[in-house]
């Protein structure tokens, strides 16, 4: 499809209110299209709107009235006006949870919840995204759904392509965790592990776009990037529902190419200009795992480019070492009066536990990753704990049992006599 200026021509394809691709870097803008970068200076696209105006109660009361998932935001979205009526696995408004067992151990006292998206369809944030990216691939004609995947995508497109009635394959580092590989494969659809770290996949997946085999192909995070990234922005439309339409002070969010965290910021931003909620300040952490922290680095060393690293983490979600929306990450932190900061694999497994332990969550390494990172921001004095403070849970543990062992406490005869003696 060939990349033209909006100033110059039609939009060809209806996504409700968006109307364009705007360059992030130079501002220039083409039509909706599969196309992922601009032509004029190379700099990442992302969807432009004109979003509803008018009296934000009647927009609340919309949204309210809309299906428990993200298809309540669909006037905020790039999707079709009936996309609820569409066969697909309807992710979404998952549980905020109140965390007051934890925030007793962690010393907060402004109040502490976890955003736990282990709840969605295949049990991680992927299929807010995904479920976006399908509805472009249909509006675009795409017969075949595709991604790089460090795991948790490679399993969200392939069970949405079986939903929405599309092909599917789906590329993957060929050491991923077992449960992430089975889940993946279990749809039906292609599966292909890549020798190599998700940075190979992922140019691998960029080489594939440009050739005859990848042709009918809608790779969802890679031509498909700018839509695929706006279901991140839902997180940050639930969080603030969810509180009562109003932004929380502080929110600790994983890296791994950084788009959530920057799709959060956008959301939040734009519930403040429809006057959702009000206009007020609100802090926003970056968490890594030690062994895979190239954006935390540079925050550190006050750098304002990331520079690419080789993962070495269990955090094997979050192993991206060379993150596209590093900069942007980086930007959004200092913006804010945030930070990003990394945990080693050792504390991560301790933050798994004790959000098990005290919550009864039990998430995946990423989710051991913002637990982790936010008991060690407030150890630093640098999360206020007298704040309302959001921290996110985005997959489930037992994609990664490889990162926890755990077992009986004691193996017994069946008889009290046995029970009295493990002095359990």
């Amino acid at each position: 499809m060939a990349v033209q200026s909006v100033e110059s021509s039609t939009t060809s394809v209806a996504l409700g209110p968006a109307t364009a691709l705007s360059c992030r870097e130079c501002g220039e803008r083409f039509d909706l299209g599969p196309i992922f970068a601009c032509a004029a200076c190379f700099g990442p696209l992302e969807v432009a709107y004109d979003l509803p105006t008018g009296d934000p109660e009647a927009l609340r009361r919309r949204i309210e009235a809309g299906p428990d998932n993200i298809w309540r935001y669909a006037p905020l979205l790039p999707v079709p006006a009936d996309v609820a009526d569409k066969p697909g696995l309807n992710p979404g408004f998952t549980k905020l949870v109140k965390a007051d067992n934890l925030a007793r151990e962690l010393g907060v006292t402004g109040g502490l919840y976890v955003k736990d998206d282990s709840g969605n369809p295949t049990h991680s944030f992927k299929d807010r995204v995904v479920a976006i990216a399908v509805e472009a691939a249909r509006a675009f004609g795409f017969t075949t759904l595709s991604c790089s995947s460090t795991g948790n995508l490679a399993g969200a497109v392939g069970a949405a392509a079986a939903r929405a009635g599309f092909k599917s394959c789906v590329f993957i580092p060929h050491d991923l965790e077992a449960g992430k590989v089975v889940m993946a494969a279990v749809y039906g659809g292609d599966l292909v592990g890549i020798e190599g770290t998700y940075d190979d996949v992922n140019r691998f997946c960029s080489e594939l776009i440009g050739d005859p085999l990848g042709e009918g192909w809608g790779f969802v995070n890679v031509n498909l990037r700018p839509y695929y990234g706006e279901g991140s922005k839902t997180l940050a439309y639930e969080i603030c529902e969810q509180l009562g339409w109003r932004l929380p002070d502080q929110l600790v969010i994983p890296i791994a190419s950084g788009s959530q965290l920057t799709k959060i910021d956008k959301g939040l931003k734009e519930l403040i200009a429809l006057g959702l909620v009000e206009d007020r300040p609100y802090r926003i952490f970056g968490a890594q795992a030690e062994g895979c922290s190239p954006v935390s680095r540079a925050f550190k060393d006050g750098h304002g480019v990331v520079r690419p690293v080789k993962p070495d983490t269990i955090a094997k979600s979050l192993a991206i070492g060379n993150p596209a929306d590093g900069p942007y990450v980086l930007d959004i932190a200092r913006r804010t009066g945030g930070a990003v900061e990394d945990v080693d694999d050792a504390e991560i497994v301790d933050a798994i536990r004790l959000l098990a332990r005290t919550e009864g969550i039990f998430a995946e390494t990423a989710g051991g990753v913002t637990v982790g990172v936010t008991r060690k921001l407030l150890e630093q004095g640098v999360l206020d704990p007298s704040l309302t403070t959001v921290v996110l849970n985005t997959g489930d543990g037992l994609k990664t049992l490889d990162a926890v062992t755990a077992g009986p406490s004691a193996v017994i005869r069946p008889s009290l006599e046995a029970f009295r003696a493990a002095g359990l």
